[in-house]
């Protein structure tokens, strides 16, 4: 058996006024806005940034020691759908949209993303792995 590795992340959420608020790490400090009204994320585009984000991060890293993209570009969508009155996001699916000049650097790193992006969903992307494999949220109260 493998030994499990933990470190803790969390992020404190505040309201910031009527369906606004802000998203708070606990380890950087650095900071979201988010909610209902103009200019800002829903959750669920957050979600999906998150998804997106992470194969980003992976991609980027590993294809820029080779070459600076002249495109980066990458999508994630789904669709929200309610069963029996409970909503869930269905068929998420991320796109790649990525160039790289045509010089030797440009092809070698264009070479890699197939591999890479194959990497960060199998291994590397903690927040699409664990949306894939599913893990227990739970909710409770603090009494003031």
């Amino acid at each position: 058996m493998s030994e499990e590795k933990r470190e803790l992340r969390a992020v404190t959420v505040e309201r910031t006024t009527s369906r606004q608020y802000r998203a708070t790490s606990t380890e950087t400090g650095a900071s979201i806005e988010f909610g209902q009204g103009e200019g800002l994320l829903s959750p669920v585009e957050l979600l999906l940034a998150a998804i997106a984000g992470c194969s980003s991060i992976d991609v980027d890293v590993a294809t820029t020691r080779r070459s600076e993209p002249e495109t980066f570009k990458v999508e994630a969508a789904g669709y929200k759908v309610t069963e029996d009155g409970a909503s869930r996001m269905k068929d998420i699916s991320m796109s790649f949209d990525l160039k790289f000049p045509d010089t030797e650097e440009g092809r070698k790193a264009a070479g890699m993303v197939d591999r890479i992006i194959k990497l960060s969903h199998d291994k590397y992307c903690t927040v699409s792995r664990t949306v894939e494999l599913g893990t227990p949220v739970t909710s409770t109260r603090v009494d003031n």
